[in-house]
């Protein structure tokens, strides 16, 4: 998979994450100039 591949993937990834949350946030873990890992952390607000 070439370098242009693996970023679209992981900026599809990250819309779905976007769309699927109200409150939140979303955590990029970076090693050696990479996107490793993605972490999704949801609040959910109690009206």
């Amino acid at each position: 998979m070439n370098k242009e591949n693996q970023l679209e993937e992981i900026f599809e990834r990250l819309q779905e994450m976007l769309n699927s949350m109200k409150y939140g946030s979303i955590t990029l873990i970076v090693q050696d100039g990479k996107i490793i890992q993605m972490e999704r952390n949801e609040k959910l607000r109690i009206k």
